[in-house]
């Protein structure tokens, strides 16, 4: 097993596969190098003799500059390396990609629900949620019922250990009986709440009705009961707009209650149950069949990384984002935080100038705003990547954007823009783990792969998310949060590209419901809209 790694010719640093003590030898490059720091697996040392301001380079790409003098087979820290990148201003070459071998995929299906425009979706989802905050509580409450009456989350092992508390001390209370089955076999139904939708300015509120009318018209999603109070705002006709730019043939149901014009609270409910249950006992009928792999629309995420991420669960990831590229399919990624220094690369990859400059363009605005802030991308890993190994937002962005493969990039969308073109698709995100997936559903995603190397809880209301984890002892500490083990790439018992054919084949299960994804089975259902201000 190989202790040290560099990943790309040009790079002046190593990354440790194993903990090294100061002392201890290594044979790297047939030449000997002694580490003389304590170094932790995931940790970085350099290669050479740097001086004061000496660039430091890793997937190729510049990721930081010296602060002070670092000799050779020391450790990277935050106090001898800064973070530093590239400065891109336009496309400087057209990339050639050739495509990996896709002929055990292309004639592959997975059982999907077919919808009136063309979209498969990978689950089938009612949808519940406000177009205000004040309509809260009434959504919570529709949730209660709903949920309680319909089974969809029989009882956990946290309510059944403190019902045993209870009988044992309150023997003579009556407890429920557990729920054996769930009411309906083919719908889901959940529930959205939120912060937004009045307040603020105008903008985030028709941003939001943006991304919930991406919500509706997701594949994954059957219809929808949308609640109003009536004078917010995100005025149902701004919803109703937002619905038809996204979709201007939108034939899905969706039922809309406002308040103000319903009377009380116990007579709105009474009538949204109601209507509710006749359209979701419709939208049961409808049943998986088969559509080939170029219907999936893959969210690309990464949250809670490590040293390890960038190397066996991101390119692993890329690898089956570009096998579904080449069948046709629409990976998405997202995250512009977590492209700082990458962007040369991504802007060469656009098929049409006019996506190079949007991305550009849409780049040099988020980190202005950032900067008007007081703050910077500079600023972006958290102290748990620090602590594991990516001690400058260049360095973590290099590894985050390998998720995205090397196929061409055929979109460049907006926050809130629906995914409509096969290829890679770049969407603009924070790089926040919630904000980003919540964006992703809302551009159609209709699975997300979320990597991870320190582990993640995340889901989301509509899209399926799947975990794999960078390493082997993530995937054992915590096997109720991950799907995926990449960690026999780190160990050389797999390649990337074999690693890659796993993920895409796990994918295909999850899409035509043979497995759930551990986020479902934990009803992670995490929905964070983006208000446009600061979010790293």
């Amino acid at each position: 097993m190989k202790t040290l790694i560099k990943i790309h010719p040009q790079d002046n640093i190593a990354i440790a596969l194993v903990d090294f003590h100061a002392g201890d030898d290594a044979i790297f490059e047939g030449e000997s190098i002694v580490f003389l720091n304590d170094t932790k697996a995931k940790h970085k040392i350099s290669l050479k003799d740097l001086g004061l301001g000496d660039p430091i380079f890793m997937y190729g790409v510049l990721v930081g500059k010296a602060e002070k003098k670092i000799k050779r087979g020391e450790l990277l820290t935050t106090e001898n390396i800064k973070h530093q990148s590239s400065v891109t201003t336009r496309r400087t070459d057209t990339t050639t990609w050739v495509a990996p071998d896709i002929s055990k995929w292309k004639n592959r299906t997975f059982m999907g629900y077919h919808r009136p425009d063309g979209q498969v979706g990978t689950a089938n989802v009612w949808l519940f949620f406000p177009l205000v905050f004040c309509e809260n509580r009434n959504i919570e409450v529709l949730k209660e019922v709903f949920e309680k009456e319909l089974a969809y989350h029989k009882p956990s092992k946290h309510q059944m250990l403190l019902r045993n508390l209870m009988q044992n001390d309150m023997s003579s209370v009556q407890l429920e009986p557990e729920v054996e089955d769930d009411f309906f076999e083919n719908i889901e139904v959940k529930f959205i709440t939120h912060q937004g939708g009045c307040g603020g300015i105008r903008q985030d509120s028709q941003l939001l009705a943006q991304l919930l009318a991406g919500y509706v018209n997701n594949s994954n999603v059957a219809g929808a009961t949308v609640l109003s109070l009536g004078c917010q705002n995100l005025q149902i006709n701004i919803f109703r707009e937002a619905l038809k730019a996204i979709n201007p043939n939108f034939q899905k149901p969706v039922l809309i209650y406002e308040q103000q014009k319903m009377g009380t609270v116990e007579q709105m409910l009474s009538t949204i149950i109601k209507e509710s249950f006749e359209a979701i006992k419709e939208a049961n009928k409808i049943k998986r069949q088969p559509a080939p792999l170029s219907k999936i629309k893959l969210g690309l995420e990464c949250g809670g990384s490590d040293g390890f991420s960038g190397i066996s669960a991101n390119p692993a990831l890329g690898y089956a984002s570009d096998l579904l590229s080449a069948l046709g399919g629409s990976p998405i990624l997202s995250e512009f935080p977590e492209l700082c220094g990458v962007e040369q690369e991504l802007v060469n990859r656009c098929i049409n100038d006019s996506d190079a400059n949007r991305f550009l363009e849409l780049m040099r605005a988020y980190e202005k705003s950032v900067i008007n802030a007081g703050s910077g991308f500079d600023m972006n890993p958290s102290p748990g990547n620090i602590k594991d190994g990516l001690i400058t937002d260049a360095m973590k962005s290099a590894g985050a954007a390998k998720k995205g493969g090397t196929s061409p990039v055929t979109a460049v969308l907006d926050y809130g823009e629906y995914v409509t073109k096969p290829g890679l698709n770049l969407l603009c995100t924070p790089g926040n783990d919630v904000e980003s997936t919540t964006a992703m559903a809302g551009s159609g995603a209709n699975v997300i792969v979320f990597t991870t190397g320190l582990g993640t809880p995340t889901g989301n209301p509509v899209a399926p998310v799947l975990k794999v984890s960078s390493n082997s002892d993530l995937a054992q500490r915590m096997p109720d949060i991950i799907d995926i083990d990449a960690g026999p790439v780190i160990k050389g018992e797999k390649t990337i590209e074999e690693m890659g054919e796993d993920i895409l084949e796990y994918i295909v299960k999850v899409a035509s419901g043979e497995i759930k994804s551990k986020a479902t089975l934990l009803n992670q259902n995490d929905f964070i809209p983006w208000k446009r201000g600061v979010s790293l």
